[in-house]
């Protein structure tokens, strides 16, 4: 092995480690990293050095989530045909709009997805999630998502149903706890579950 290629595979590994979030993910459990297909980031190194024609295009994404339990069922919505990916299940919530913060960003999200009016909201948590796959369209993509999560309470006796029109939601319901592992469910979700108790009072 030549001095270079092993120079490379040492940057690779504390990219790996550092970067991706592997020592994040392995200390603290508090970050994800989906790597289904690595084969431009090993050959070339990491994503800043592939070259652009042959490697994944890279997105970076900022969202504001909702978790609301409510008598033993946690609200979530279901990812339209205009969404991605289509039919699986999230929290209510979506991108942070440029210059909104994101305690604004949650309630306005709830209220599009859901209908329902936030009467209180708690930061509790940040959630890092990152994917290198062929995603929407069958692009080539580095995705990094980023997930401030948020313990909510809406008013009471109030059913959810979706107020953006042909939006990425087609679907609100209270969910009972013991059925969400049967869903299709994005990993926050997964996550969110492994850390309920931290969203209740």
């Amino acid at each position: 092995m030549t001095t270079s290629s092993m120079t490379q595979k040492r940057a690779l590994s504390r990219y790996a480690t550092r970067s991706l979030g592997f020592f994040d993910s392995w200390a603290s459990g508090a970050s994800d990293v989906i790597v289904i297909d690595s084969t431009e980031m090993t050959e070339f190194g990491s994503p800043e050095q592939t070259p652009s024609l042959t490697g994944p295009r890279r997105t970076q994404r900022l969202g504001a989530y909702a978790v609301v339990v409510r008598d033993g069922a946690l609200l979530l919505t279901k990812i339209s045909p205009s969404g991605y990916p289509v039919g699986y299940w999230a929290l209510p919530g979506g991108g942070v709009d440029h210059g909104e913060a994101p305690h604004d960003a949650v309630r306005r999200e709830l209220y599009e997805e859901t209908g329902l009016t936030a009467s209180a909201v708690r930061l509790v948590d940040i959630h890092s999630l990152r994917v290198i796959d062929h995603g929407r369209h069958d692009a080539y993509e580095d995705y990094h998502g980023v997930h401030v999560l948020y313990a909510v309470t809406v008013e009471p006796g109030v059913e959810p149903r979706v107020v953006e029109v042909d939006g990425t939601t087609d679907e609100a319901a209270w969910v009972p706890l013991t059925d969400v592992a049967a869903l299709s469910t994005l990993p926050v979700v997964d996550y969110v579950m492994e850390r309920l108790a931290d969203y209740t009072p």
